[in-house]
């Protein structure tokens, strides 16, 4: 299963269809049009990310004729439970935060944090779960993308322990 989830996370287009999820389902055709890529693909990529569990089937409708099915992400915290691939899932979380801060708009303030610290386990651990709690609380916020009074965000957070120097 790990396996899955993280070959499934691995393309940052996965990852963004992950979080255009959150808020409400939405069909391949409705990604497609977001992402500004082919309803096939999106169909490929919301097939793997089926597969892997971190979608699942919300509603099919009849529409113009045809069926539609619309998927919405799994709530949970996959990303926080992968051990194994930490540093395949960096490169992928890399790879989206370059694709995103090419998209940051200048005329909107922004906060950029980075250490590599020394600190009580205590410390740690409360942070850690503020952390967490934090990226929760922007995920219950989150609307289905383009609504009225919303803005679009960018949010890449990775911390956890080392083994030192």
């Amino acid at each position: 299963m790990a396996d899955d989830v993280l070959r499934a996370l691995a393309h940052p287009l996965r990852l963004r269809m992950l979080n255009l999820m959150w808020p409400g389902p939405l069909s391949a055709a409705e990604l497609a049009r977001e992402l500004a890529i082919s309803h096939a693909l999106a169909s490929q990529h919301l097939r793997r990310l089926a597969n892997a569990g971190l979608v699942e089937l919300a509603e099919e409708r009849t529409l113009r004729g045809g069926h539609e099915r619309r998927y919405r992400t799994v709530h949970g915290s996959p990303l926080s439970d992968q051990r194994e691939g930490t540093a395949f899932l960096a490169e992928t979380l890399a790879h989206g935060l370059r694709e995103r801060a090419g998209r940051r708009d200048p005329r909107h303030p922004g906060v950029t944090t980075d250490g590599e610290l020394w600190v009580a386990p205590e410390a740690w651990e409360r942070y850690r779960t503020g952390i967490q709690q934090l990226g929760d609380a922007l995920h219950e916020a989150a609307r289905p993308a383009r609504s009225p009074g919303t803005v679009p965000v960018a949010v890449t957070v990775h911390a956890f322990r080392t083994t030192g120097p």
